[in-house]
């Protein structure tokens, strides 16, 4: 079957999340993605988190659809073979630290005059410019300078991360639209390529709603509301009988009314101060005692399914073995059984996001160190003594 990106050639120097994420998102709907790996240690993200047989499964999820070249980029040879590579290739991703893609002479004043119509995605934890540029930026550091960190937790307590890098995998996202808003460019303006800066930093802040207007004009700034989301209301998560929680989203206006009659409040919901959000974000505290009492006589599973009936967003907070066992995610194919490299059954995350006519998949499982080198450098000419020169240089 077609996919969208069927054709398009993409080198990937990144390491860890950000640059890898996003080439994992163009290999999935059909991009020939190269992924250039240091030699004899690789990505390091293949030591990261649990390992099989040395091995992260993460890798498994993060580099499928991938093709691996092991290769030094601190060498001459090394870079010579991004250089050819980049005559051949359409994108190039990279998440260095701005400034080293220049000092390996792989700068964009270098690739675009190999390839005009090359599109190169930079991230970085600060971006290419500005007084913070040369900074080393993780994602936990662009998620608390973006704003998401000073909002996550407790009021009154240290504020705590999101469990996972989303700082990193935002900027992916990011860098995907910027990818895809430049070929769009490229191929309908006259063929000429560009530079996608992408920081960390503000790949969250751009996340950030109304935090910027709010403080600009009545300077307000946002504390953390642990469960809540402060200003739209009612919007909470609710003990249970069983000790449960449910989460109730019922800030819409009819929601809410229905909420109300469903609890047995129509006080509340015939109340004129509470039939629009302001009115209920001065009464939130009244609101979250009123659903919190009617929540707490019942289990989980019958405050859900008697909100489902009543149409109120609600739902359950999900841990690894829910999202395994539900029958919806396995429904929509976001469970996919594959196989790890010795043959062990693993399950992986599926497609996002889902096309109707072009879809992503998944054609081979992510390559082992170096699968690929032979087949690659093979291809742009570089004949096997020569290889096997480098071999046993270490340049791959």
């Amino acid at each position: 079957m077609a996919r969208p990106l069927d054709g398009l050639r993409v080198i990937e120097l990144g390491q860890l999340i950000a640059g890898p994420f996003a080439g994992k998102m163009l290999a999935e709907f059909g991009a020939h993605v190269v992924k250039i790996e240091p030699p004899g240690t690789g990505d390091p993200l293949r030591k990261w988190r649990l390992l099989h047989e040395g091995t992260s499964v993460w890798w498994a999820v993060q580099s499928r659809n991938k093709q691996s070249v092991s290769l030094d980029l601190r060498t001459p040879e090394g870079q010579e073979v991004v250089r050819r590579l980049v005559a051949e290739s359409d994108v190039l991703i990279e998440n260095f630290r701005p400034g080293t893609m220049e000092v390996w002479n792989l700068g964009w004043d270098v690739l675009k005059e190999i390839n005009p119509r090359l599109v190169m995605l930079r991230v970085s934890g600060y971006g290419q410019t500005g007084p913070y540029r040369d900074r080393p930026g993780f994602g936990v550091v662009g998620e608390a300078m973006g704003g998401l960190r000073h909002l996550c937790g407790e009021p009154g307590h240290t504020p705590v991360r999101a469990g996972v890098s989303i700082g990193d995998s935002l900027s992916a996202l990011h860098g995907v639209i910027g990818i895809l808003l430049a070929l769009r460019h490229r191929d309908q303006n006259g063929g000429e390529g560009q530079v996608i800066d992408v920081a960390l930093y503000e790949s969250v802040f751009n996340m950030m709603e109304s935090l910027l207007p709010e403080y600009s004009v009545f300077g307000a700034v946002r504390q953390p509301a642990g469960s809540s989301l402060p200003g739209i209301a009612p919007t909470n998560a609710y003990h249970c009988a069983d000790g449960k929680y449910a989460l109730i989203a019922g800030n819409g206006d009819g929601i809410f009314r229905r909420l109300m009659e469903l609890i047995g409040r129509e006080d509340l919901r015939d109340d004129p101060e509470l039939a629009q959000n302001d009115g209920r974000v001065r009464q939130v505290q009244r609101l979250d005692a009123a659903i919190g009492d009617w929540a707490r006589e019942r289990t989980l599973d019958d405050v859900l399914n008697q909100l489902n009936e009543a149409r109120i967003p609600a739902g359950r907070i999900y841990d690894i073995a829910d999202i395994a066992a539900d029958p919806h995610y396995k429904a929509r194919g976001m469970i996919l059984d594959t196989q790890l490299e010795d043959g062990t059954p693993v399950q992986v995350p599926g497609i996002v996001p889902k096309l109707s006519a072009t879809p992503g998949g998944v054609r081979h499982a992510a390559p082992s160190l170096g699968e690929h080198t032979d087949a690659v450098l093979g291809d742009i000419g570089i004949d096997s003594n020569t290889r096997r020169a480098w071999r046993e240089q270490g340049i791959i």
